[in-house]
């Protein structure tokens, strides 16, 4: 009976542990508090896994109150969408146990709001159409504008406001857009929607591109594109630490929105419309990746370094899919996980840094010696290395799959100078911000701020995530050709939306 309602667990979960958490707890409340949540975040983990092998057997579908999809709300759980829900919950318990040493102190409902977004982001990876994509868009928006200004000051204010208008505009956008679609297919299914673009022709067919390029816009802004990014590199770089690093896989959900929706509806198959927006997605994609370069070399504080390292991230991604092939989407999916652990831990150990550093906090200055030099050096030496993509780390793999998947003369052309540009100009950033931070530093006493190893366990487990990346490089290489293998046919996807007579099956 449990693996009927499996899909249904990961929303219920925090949704169920967000309204514990509001609660009045006695004398100790923050303590419950904490407690459910991290609890919450070891539950969302077990099931996650547990989903991800019943995906192996097909794709589940879970039909709210037994209505038939195209008419019902449904959520489907393939391969793509379990392993995005699974990276989210791995992700989300050291951030967690991160911002239970203190930082969840700064502002209220912290941990509640925790679990609103967890709701949020693995509600949009499950949804099986367009507008509860929107919905749980809005859920995740609101709850992160919560958080952007946790612990308040005059820069997060700034940097949230600029977030929440733009956040604003593509939500209203994102509406116009379902209107345009609706009104042309007479459906958001997603599933049903790739049945019926494909018949469309003439002026339906022209009005559907311009619906489905207002969707690239939303999808772009949501994931960072430029010229949409503007809003990403002080809002990340000016809010807490744990905050940041849930966010490193915020971008990851516009990213795959655009996987999602531009392979089932507007791939290949889409007639008419096929293939709509991808020449976009390379030019802006190398240029997203060029920009994040060259803010990533111009950067004077560690945390802005690091947002545009997320920047760098995105456009690599999104230029890559644009190459559309098989090689292509798997090489996105490895560099996807790779770069959400890699930027979360520099997220994290940046504000340890910015704490024992005092008043220099993370600029990019001489300062005084840290209280925990060595460790903080050696895992900041190990995250460099793993996010320039030096071997053996994962980002080398990364990377190295990345320019495998380049293989006609114009985008080996494009692609590999970019790739390989960028990187060069992180090394010289990174080696500098280190030798900064934990070589030439001022004489004297080194700070008296220390973290207690079970904070720092949670940036430890993320750089053994990367690790682990490695070590695990050729089964995650299989799942992520799987993926591919998925939306590159989009009939394996369709066939179990519309094709069961029952509301859900594993």
């Amino acid at each position: 009976m449990l693996s009927q309602h499996l899909i249904i667990l990961p929303i219920v979960i925090p949704l169920f542990a967000a309204l514990l958490q509001l609660l009045p707890w006695g004398e100790h409340p923050q303590r419950a508090r904490r407690i459910i949540g991290l609890t919450s975040c070891v539950l969302l983990i077990v099931v996650a896994i547990a989903m991800l092998v019943s995906t192996f057997a097909g794709p589940s579908v879970y039909a709210l109150g037994s209505w038939q999809a195209p008419f019902g709300i449904v959520l489907v759980a393939d391969r793509l969408a379990a392993t995005m829900v699974l990276l989210t919950t791995v992700l989300a318990l050291p951030v967690l146990i991160f911002a239970s040493h203190g930082e969840d102190n700064l502002g209220s409902h912290f941990q509640s709001l925790y679990q609103f977004q967890l709701l949020g982001i693995i509600g949009a990876f499950l949804t099986g159409d367009l507008f509860n994509l929107f919905v749980f868009f809005e859920v995740l928006l609101i709850s992160s504008y919560a958080l952007l200004m946790h612990g308040g000051g005059k820069l997060k204010l700034r940097a949230t406001l600029h977030y929440v208008i733009l956040n604003l505009a593509g939500s209203a956008l994102f509406l116009i857009s379902l209107g345009v679609i609706y009104g042309i297919t007479g459906t958001l299914n997603i599933a049903d929607l790739a049945q019926k673009v494909a018949l469309l022709s003439g002026d339906d067919a022209f009005i559907l591109r311009g619906g489905g390029m207002l969707l690239l816009i939303v999808f772009g802004l949501k994931a960072a594109l430029l010229p949409l990014y503007f809003w990403l590199p002080q809002a990340y770089a000016n809010t807490t630490g744990s905050v940041a690093a849930l966010f490193a896989i915020m971008t990851k959900v516009g990213v795959y929105a655009i996987l999602r929706v531009f392979t089932i509806v507007f791939g290949e198959d889409g007639g008419a419309v096929a293939l709509l927006g991808y020449d976009w997605l390379w030019w802006l994609g190398l240029l997203t990746l060029a920009a994040g370069g060259i803010g990533v070399l111009g950067s004077r504080d560690l945390r802005l370094l690091i947002a545009y390292l997320v920047v760098m991230s995105v456009g690599t991604m999104l230029t890559t899919f644009s190459m559309n092939t098989e090689r292509a989407i798997s090489a996105v999916m490895y560099y996807l996980m790779h770069s959400t652990f890699i930027t979360a831990c520099l997220f994290l150990l940046a504000d340890v840094i910015a704490e024992q550093r005092g008043k220099t906090a993370t600029r990019i200055v001489k300062g005084r010696q840290l209280a925990q030099h060595s460790t903080l050096g050696i895992l900041f030496f190990a995250a460099a290395i793993a996010v320039i993509g030096m071997p053996p780390l994962s980002g080398f793999i990364g990377k190295l799959f990345i320019l495998e998947a380049a293989r006609t003369g114009a985008q080996v052309a494009l692609l590999w100078p970019i790739v390989l540009g960028t990187t060069f100009l992180v090394m010289i950033a990174l080696s500098r911000a280190g030798s900064r931070m934990f070589w030439h530093v001022l004489e004297g006493k080194p700070g008296d701020v220390k973290h207690p190893w079970t904070q720092l366990s949670a940036i430890v487990f993320l750089v053994g995530c990367s690790i682990a990346l490695t070590l695990f490089a050729q089964p995650l290489a299989e799942l992520t050709e799987q993926i591919a293998y998925d939306l590159m046919n989009p009939s394996y996807y369709i066939d179990a939306v519309l094709g069961q007579p029952g509301g859900s099956h594993e």
